[in-house]
């Protein structure tokens, strides 16, 4: 039983790093890769949603205004509700150049602020940004081009992290690895994920999310999916942003993200495209396993631990699928290695503090899960949006 449980905690932590990326990429090497798509240019409204962001608003206008839509078709809205700073003040300063400020002071949350700003919205498709990412140049033009093809609800930009440390060098790679995951679901159907910080929808298809819902844009995602459109990826529309200030920040970035996946757990019947059993099981694959795997790697570490003093019998393979000497210690030591690496992350330097920063990072997620649980279960965790502190000072990107 302990070889039993080992190996199946294994076996799933396996399948959701590796086996489902894998198992897509070679689903998506069966289909004939799609014509890129033409030049399609509707008229598209640009929602920025901004709390308090009066250092970075002037130039996220500026940039966004430089992105090169055509003037004509491009509407761009602040949805600047709760702020108590200059953020609406300085937006306004734009209304010459089409900038529409909606601004109330009450805060009811970024859910309300970018629903009421769909509201005044005259774009054929809804694009969502945040105030503090850059998107590179033609970003808008690469998310318009997939709506020529009318079965595509949704197109997901790619998110890059600018790298200058452990942490940035760790979720940089996590960021590049869920990008080759879409990309390949993409290329397969249609891929389950989204950033929230460059998603686009067609106007028709948008309907608030409930005033609980935690991940507004992953609710979108699969609200969409359920509809029986398709979500396509492109990498081309490039949003840029600066990693989380301290590894603490991503951990609490992490908790609201995990909590908002739990609450997927707990509305299964109401939130998965069951209709779409390919669908389903992508999504089960890519998403709704990630929150688990706190479990399996608890499990296994526990069922190596007993290993070591209840090793089972057998020669050759066979020792090892037993957990058999030497086999358990191998195994056992392979694991508390892995663990040490990763509670070192932080303290070491140069390359080897880089690469052991990725177990971090793995370790950082997986107890971000957990506080996600646990304010799932106790009903603590906010729909409200928080900021998350960013570095500074990173070139390319607007300072916070």
């Amino acid at each position: 039983m302990i070889a039993v449980a080992f190996w199946t905690a294994v076996a799933l932590v396996i399948y959701t790093y590796l086996g489902y990326p894998g198992i897509i990429y070679a689903l998506s090497r069966l289909r004939r890769p799609a014509q890129p798509p033409g030049p399609f240019t509707p008229p598209l409204t640009m929602v920025i949603a901004a709390w308090n962001e009066e250092s970075v608003i002037g130039e996220k206008l500026e940039q966004t205004l430089a992105l090169g839509y055509p003037a004509d078709l491009l509407q761009v809205i602040i949805a600047a509700d709760g702020s108590d700073d200059r953020t609406a003040e300085i937006a306004a300063g734009y209304a010459d150049r089409g900038v529409l400020v909606l601004h109330r002071p009450e805060r009811a949350g970024k859910l309300a602020a970018i629903a009421r700003a769909v509201d005044h919205a005259t774009g054929e498709i809804i694009v969502f940004s945040d105030a503090n990412n850059r998107y590179e140049p033609g970003a808008l033009n690469a998310m318009a081009a997939p709506f020529a093809d009318p079965e595509v609800g949704i197109v997901s930009g790619r998110k890059v992290v600018v790298e200058d440390d452990g942490l940035g060098f760790s979720e940089g790679l996590y960021w590049r690895y869920e990008s080759a995951i879409k990309e390949w679901e993409s290329r397969f159907g249609s891929c389950l994920g989204v950033n929230g910080e460059i998603i686009a929808v067609r106007r028709h298809l948008f309907t608030a999310p409930p005033s609980d819902v935690i991940n507004d844009d992953s609710w979108m995602a699969r609200l969409v999916l359920r509809l029986g459109y398709r979500i396509v990826y492109a990498k081309d529309a490039v949003s840029v942003e600066r990693v989380s200030a301290h590894p603490a920040d991503e951990i609490e970035r992490r908790t609201r993200m995990f909590a908002g996946q739990w609450q997927t757990w707990s509305r299964l019947g109401r939130e998965v495209p069951w209709r779409r059993p390919v669908v389903a099981w992508q999504l089960f694959s890519h998403k709704l396993l990630r929150p688990l795997l706190p479990l399996w790697m608890t499990v296994a570490l526990i069922a190596g631990f007993l290993a070591l003093f209840f090793p089972g019998s057998g020669t050759g393979f066979g020792a090892l699928l037993r957990l058999a000497a030497p086999w358990n210690w191998v195994l056992f030591a392979a694991q508390i290695g892995f663990h040490g690496l990763a509670l070192a992350g932080d303290r070491l330097t140069g390359p080897i503090g880089k690469a052991a920063f990725v177990p971090r990072f793995l370790l950082n997620a997986n107890w971000a899960s957990l506080r996600g649980l646990a304010r799932h279960l106790s009903g603590t965790q906010t729909p409200l949006w928080e900021k998350v502190a960013r570095r500074e000072g990173q070139p390319g990107v607007p300072s916070a």
